[in-house]
């Protein structure tokens, strides 16, 4: 039997401090429905003390979703963790996700502190926050960074204290994927009650690392994964969910699974992206306008006679329409004579000729070639005729 992996998504919390892609409360809960149905495990839905406006959509959040947990984030503060707790009070499933810096740079040059007092801040806000609810995630801010012996006693004391969920964050992405997943190791091997806790991984994109070090931390025992939609989030972005998903997917042999409902991937993207105003790069992976397209020749060549050959994901498995055959001019006789029989016209390979040629010419003038141009090209040769 698989192990479940559990989905943390914070698109609402860590995805919304992009710059100039706040949502309001209205639009907070559309996404979390859809988030709901998508099969997500947690809804990380603000920062209560933030803002009026976040501690809103946090109650608004937990009032509107009935399966998933929804998770409000705090320092490792009293006030904090009171508003936390105030905004949850209707949650069907409510978790306070408070934490603190690990690292040294974190203590020395944050919080102005020492080891051990951030160690007994970490253990009281952990033993306050389980006051108000069963449900206690501690992050461990930095610790892709933080010595690996000090974050062992962190993690141990914490969980000692009550947290059910202790998050490792790569929070400035800085971690190679094999030294991440040698930290989750350790952790696993040495934290003695580890097993009294999920152990959670939350990696940041600054080196374009993010999915691959959540992946290291999966395969070393981490068996929750913070993620958001299109990867979006604070400075380069964080995991992006529909990679875990799919990568998780496609590698049985990782004998790990999720609750995802991957066809309502690519509607999720959109919806976040047309909400936040935010554009999907063309070439991301999954929801990608160009994630499911063929240009060259050679690769069009071979989709069309196997789609496996070049595509590892079936477009329908992530509720995108499916693959396109882009024409331009590195395109090859089998995707124009497949594109003109889409439109109804048959050739031979003798007829084909000149029209290929004349396509070519084409398609060095405008780029990529679409269906009225290549009705155009017919009629031009038909009058030629």
């Amino acid at each position: 039997m698989k192990d479940r992996v559990f989905i943390f998504d914070t698109t609402l919390r860590d995805g919304e401090q992009v710059p100039g892609c706040q949502l309001n409360t209205k639009e907070k809960v559309e996404v979390a429905k859809g988030l709901e149905e998508l099969g997500v495990d947690v809804i990380e839905a603000g920062f209560p003390v933030s803002s009026p406006g976040d501690f809103n959509s946090v109650v608004e959040i937990a009032k509107a979703v009935s399966e998933p947990t929804v998770c409000a984030l705090s320092r490792a503060i009293p006030m904090d963790i009171n508003l936390a707790a105030q905004a949850l009070k209707q949650a069907k499933r409510g978790r306070i996700h408070t934490g603190i810096g690990s690292s040294d740079i974190h203590i020395e040059h944050k919080l102005k502190s020492t080891r051990e007092k951030v160690l007994e801040q970490a253990v009281a806000a952990v033993k306050y926050a389980r006051k108000f609810v069963e449900d206690v995630e501690f992050y461990a801010e930095d610790a892709g960074r933080a010595d690996v012996h000090y974050l062992t006693q962190m993690v141990e004391a914490v969980i000692a204290a009550g947290a059910t969920v202790v998050n490792i964050p790569d929070t400035t992405g800085y971690t190679l994927p094999w030294q991440f997943g040698a930290k989750i190791k350790h952790l696993m091997d040495n934290v003695q009650n580890v097993d009294k806790a999920i152990i959670s991984v939350h990696c940041h994109n600054d080196l374009g690392l993010a999915t691959a070090n959540s992946v290291a931390g999966i395969q070393n025992g981490a068996r929750q994964v913070e993620v958001t939609l299109n990867g979006i989030g604070e400075r380069a972005g964080n995991t992006s969910l529909e990679e875990v998903a799919m990568i998780l997917k496609s590698h049985q042999d990782l004998e790990v699974d999720t609750n995802i409902d991957t066809t309502r991937i690519y509607p999720m993207s959109r919806l976040v992206s047309r909400l936040m105003k935010m554009p999907v790069q063309p070439n991301k992976a999954i929801v990608g306008k160009n994630a499911f397209a063929h240009s060259s020749g050679i690769h069009q060549d071979g989709f069309l006679k196997h789609r496996e050959n070049y595509e590892i994901i079936d477009p329908k498995d992530v509720g995108a329409d499916g693959s396109s055959i882009v024409l331009t001019a590195r395109s090859g006789r089998a995707a124009l004579r497949h594109r003109l029989e889409n439109l109804g016209y048959l050739f031979d390979k003798s007829d084909l000729e000149p029209i290929y040629m004349r396509f070519l010419e084409m398609a060095d003038e405008k780029k990529q070639i679409e269906d009225e141009d290549l009705l155009s090209l017919i009629t031009q040769e038909e009058v030629a005729e």
